[in-house]
């Protein structure tokens, strides 16, 4: 069989360490894999000509996951509303987020795994009763680090 490259990006699989194996984590959207290194400027007395840019720590983007709204029995979205409506009072369970982007054959060709994962944001989309559109719920998540 024919192997396409660049692979297409609507091809994935997602899971949770905790969620091996459960469809909860069938999610149409997977935004935010994403790092930058930070720039410091540093004026050098003197010289106005020109600025020092020295690198500084490394920033990474929230994980945005968006579906579907699942109505009820979602163990992904249970999780969030304990961290969110928790707030600081309660331990943040941290998870780590994996996504698998895969080929024709299902097999995967790139993986990302984000450490430390925990939710930030839920979100559910607007309900308008003008519009024929599905309910989509979207999930955010900080994390510390992928690889």
């Amino acid at each position: 069989m024919e192997t396409y490259y660049p692979p297409l990006g609507f091809y994935f699989r997602l899971s949770f360490s905790d969620e091996a194996g459960k469809l909860d984590a069938a999610f149409k959207e997977v935004s935010g894999i994403s790092m930058e290194m930070g720039v410091e400027e540093i004026v050098e007395g003197g010289n106005n000509n020109f600025k020092h840019r020295v690198p500084t720590s490394v920033k990474f983007s929230n994980l945005v996951l968006k579906r579907g709204l699942v109505p009820k029995d979602s163990g992904i979205v249970d999780w969030c509303q304990r961290t969110l409506g928790g707030g600081l009072m309660e331990t943040i369970e941290n998870k780590t987020i994996n996504v698998e982007l895969l080929n024709e054959n299902g097999d995967p060709l790139m993986s990302w795994n984000f450490f430390n994962a925990w939710p930030v944001k839920l979100e559910t989309s607007d309900l308008n009763s003008m519009n024929n559109e599905i309910v989509i719920e979207s999930l955010e998540f900080a994390y510390s680090y992928y690889n």
